[in-house]
Protein backbone atom coordinates (compact mmCIF):
# COMPACT_ATOMS: atom_id res chain seq x y z
CA UNK A 1 0.00 0.00 0.00
CA UNK A 2 1.32 3.42 -0.91
CA UNK A 3 0.85 6.64 0.97
CA UNK A 4 -0.93 9.46 -0.82
CA UNK A 5 1.22 12.31 -2.00
CA UNK A 6 0.13 15.96 -1.88
CA UNK A 7 -0.64 17.17 -5.34
CA UNK A 8 -1.42 20.81 -4.63
CA UNK A 9 0.27 23.58 -2.69
CA UNK A 10 -2.91 24.23 -0.67
CA UNK A 11 -2.94 20.67 0.63
CA UNK A 12 0.75 20.82 1.53
CA UNK A 13 0.31 23.98 3.65
CA UNK A 14 -2.63 22.54 5.63
CA UNK A 15 -1.68 21.11 9.02
CA UNK A 16 -1.93 17.36 9.46
CA UNK A 17 -3.88 17.59 12.72
CA UNK A 18 -6.95 19.70 12.62
CA UNK A 19 -7.90 21.72 15.68
CA UNK A 20 -11.57 22.05 16.35
CA UNK A 21 -13.32 25.34 16.40
CA UNK A 22 -16.21 25.70 18.81
CA UNK A 23 -19.33 27.60 17.82
CA UNK A 24 -20.24 28.50 21.41
CA UNK A 25 -18.75 28.71 24.85
CA UNK A 26 -21.07 25.98 26.15
CA UNK A 27 -19.96 23.51 23.50
CA UNK A 28 -16.32 24.29 24.29
CA UNK A 29 -16.85 23.66 28.01
CA UNK A 30 -18.72 20.41 27.36
CA UNK A 31 -15.96 19.13 25.10
CA UNK A 32 -12.88 20.27 27.05
CA UNK A 33 -13.90 20.29 30.72
CA UNK A 34 -12.36 16.90 31.66
CA UNK A 35 -8.98 17.84 30.17
CA UNK A 36 -9.00 21.28 31.76
CA UNK A 37 -10.02 19.83 35.11
CA UNK A 38 -6.99 17.52 35.02
CA UNK A 39 -4.82 20.58 34.43
CA UNK A 40 -6.43 22.39 37.36
CA UNK A 41 -5.91 19.36 39.60
CA UNK A 42 -2.23 19.40 38.78
CA UNK A 43 -2.08 22.98 40.10
CA UNK A 44 -3.82 22.31 43.43
CA UNK A 45 -3.72 19.57 46.02
CA UNK A 46 -7.45 19.55 46.74
CA UNK A 47 -9.96 18.37 44.08
CA UNK A 48 -12.55 20.89 45.33
CA UNK A 49 -10.04 23.72 44.97
CA UNK A 50 -9.29 22.48 41.44
CA UNK A 51 -12.96 22.68 40.51
CA UNK A 52 -13.20 26.20 41.92
CA UNK A 53 -10.05 27.19 40.06
CA UNK A 54 -11.42 25.84 36.77
CA UNK A 55 -14.73 27.65 37.27
CA UNK A 56 -12.89 30.92 37.87
CA UNK A 57 -10.75 30.43 34.76
CA UNK A 58 -13.80 29.53 32.67
CA UNK A 59 -15.57 32.65 33.95
CA UNK A 60 -12.64 34.76 32.78
CA UNK A 61 -12.72 32.98 29.42
CA UNK A 62 -16.45 33.57 29.05
CA UNK A 63 -16.01 37.29 29.70
CA UNK A 64 -13.32 37.44 27.01
CA UNK A 65 -15.04 35.03 24.58
CA UNK A 66 -15.86 37.68 21.96
CA UNK A 67 -12.36 39.18 22.11
CA UNK A 68 -10.55 35.88 21.50
CA UNK A 69 -9.67 35.95 17.83
CA UNK A 70 -8.38 32.43 17.36
CA UNK A 71 -10.73 29.93 18.92
CA UNK A 72 -8.33 27.16 18.01
CA UNK A 73 -6.07 28.42 20.82
CA UNK A 74 -8.73 28.33 23.54
CA UNK A 75 -7.01 25.61 25.55
CA UNK A 76 -3.91 27.75 25.84
CA UNK A 77 -5.99 30.75 26.89
CA UNK A 78 -7.79 28.75 29.60
CA UNK A 79 -4.55 27.16 30.82
CA UNK A 80 -2.98 30.60 31.12
CA UNK A 81 -6.08 31.80 33.03
CA UNK A 82 -5.78 28.77 35.33
CA UNK A 83 -2.14 29.48 36.03
CA UNK A 84 -2.63 33.22 36.56
CA UNK A 85 -5.59 32.65 38.86
CA UNK A 86 -3.70 30.08 40.91
CA UNK A 87 -0.70 32.39 41.18
CA UNK A 88 -2.94 35.24 42.36
CA UNK A 89 -4.52 32.98 44.99
CA UNK A 90 -1.11 31.86 46.16
CA UNK A 91 0.16 35.43 46.44
CA UNK A 92 -2.88 36.57 48.39
CA UNK A 93 -2.51 33.70 50.82
CA UNK A 94 1.22 34.31 51.22
CA UNK A 95 0.65 37.89 52.33
CA UNK A 96 -1.69 36.78 55.13
CA UNK A 97 0.64 34.10 56.53
CA UNK A 98 4.00 34.82 58.07
CA UNK A 99 6.36 33.21 60.52
CA UNK A 100 7.51 34.75 63.76
CA UNK A 101 10.03 34.00 66.48
CA UNK A 102 7.47 33.56 69.26
CA UNK A 103 3.87 32.41 69.12
CA UNK A 104 1.54 35.16 70.30
CA UNK A 105 -0.19 34.28 73.55
CA UNK A 106 -3.80 35.26 74.09
CA UNK A 107 -4.50 37.95 76.64
CA UNK A 108 -5.43 36.54 80.04
CA UNK A 109 -9.12 36.42 80.78
CA UNK A 110 -10.53 38.85 83.34
CA UNK A 111 -10.40 37.19 86.71
CA UNK A 112 -6.88 35.89 86.09
CA UNK A 113 -7.78 32.18 86.10
CA UNK A 114 -6.61 29.96 83.29
CA UNK A 115 -9.51 27.99 81.72
CA UNK A 116 -7.39 24.84 81.67
CA UNK A 117 -6.72 25.17 85.41
CA UNK A 118 -10.42 25.78 86.08
CA UNK A 119 -11.29 22.61 84.14
CA UNK A 120 -8.63 20.62 86.02
CA UNK A 121 -10.11 21.83 89.31
CA UNK A 122 -13.64 20.87 88.22
CA UNK A 123 -12.48 17.40 87.15
CA UNK A 124 -10.62 16.83 90.42
CA UNK A 125 -13.64 18.02 92.40
CA UNK A 126 -16.03 15.66 90.59
CA UNK A 127 -13.67 12.72 91.09
CA UNK A 128 -13.47 13.52 94.81
CA UNK A 129 -17.27 13.81 95.04
CA UNK A 130 -17.67 10.46 93.29
CA UNK A 131 -15.52 8.87 96.04
CA UNK A 132 -17.99 10.00 98.74
CA UNK A 133 -20.63 7.56 99.99
CA UNK A 134 -23.83 7.71 97.93
CA UNK A 135 -25.92 9.47 100.61
CA UNK A 136 -23.31 12.16 101.29
CA UNK A 137 -22.70 12.58 97.56
CA UNK A 138 -26.44 13.14 96.95
CA UNK A 139 -26.63 15.74 99.71
CA UNK A 140 -23.55 17.64 98.53
CA UNK A 141 -24.80 17.69 94.92
CA UNK A 142 -28.28 18.85 95.89
CA UNK A 143 -26.98 21.43 98.37
CA UNK A 144 -24.13 22.98 96.38
CA UNK A 145 -24.54 22.04 92.71
CA UNK A 146 -28.33 22.23 92.53
CA UNK A 147 -28.28 25.16 95.01
CA UNK A 148 -31.10 23.82 97.20
CA UNK A 149 -31.46 24.96 100.78
CA UNK A 150 -31.00 22.52 103.68
CA UNK A 151 -34.78 22.29 104.08
CA UNK A 152 -35.34 21.60 100.36
CA UNK A 153 -32.55 18.98 100.35
CA UNK A 154 -34.12 17.26 103.37
CA UNK A 155 -37.52 17.22 101.63
CA UNK A 156 -36.11 15.76 98.41
CA UNK A 157 -34.25 12.98 100.25
CA UNK A 158 -36.97 12.41 102.88
CA UNK A 159 -34.66 13.00 105.87
CA UNK A 160 -34.52 15.58 108.64
CA UNK A 161 -32.72 18.93 108.30
CA UNK A 162 -30.28 17.86 111.06
CA UNK A 163 -29.32 14.78 109.06
CA UNK A 164 -28.58 16.95 106.01
CA UNK A 165 -26.47 19.33 108.12
CA UNK A 166 -24.39 16.59 109.72
CA UNK A 167 -23.95 14.55 106.52
CA UNK A 168 -22.91 17.61 104.50
CA UNK A 169 -20.49 18.64 107.24
CA UNK A 170 -18.84 15.18 107.23
CA UNK A 171 -18.72 15.19 103.39
CA UNK A 172 -17.05 18.61 103.29
CA UNK A 173 -14.52 17.39 105.84
CA UNK A 174 -13.69 14.41 103.60
CA UNK A 175 -13.34 16.73 100.60
CA UNK A 176 -10.99 19.04 102.55
CA UNK A 177 -8.81 16.05 103.45
CA UNK A 178 -8.86 14.55 99.93
CA UNK A 179 -5.23 14.30 98.73
CA UNK A 180 -6.14 14.92 95.07
CA UNK A 181 -7.80 18.22 95.90
CA UNK A 182 -4.81 19.30 97.99
CA UNK A 183 -2.72 19.52 94.78
CA UNK A 184 -5.15 21.90 93.12
CA UNK A 185 -5.63 24.31 96.00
Amino acid sequence: MTTPVCTTVANAAAPRTRTRTYPSFASYVRARQPVLLRTARSLTANPSDAEDLLQTALTKTYVAWERIEDHRALDGYVRRALLNTRTSQWRRRRVDEFTCEELPEPEPLPGGDDPAEQQALRDAMWQAIMRLPARQRAMVVLRYYEDLSEVQTAEVLGVSVGTVKSAVSRALGKLRDDPDLGLVR
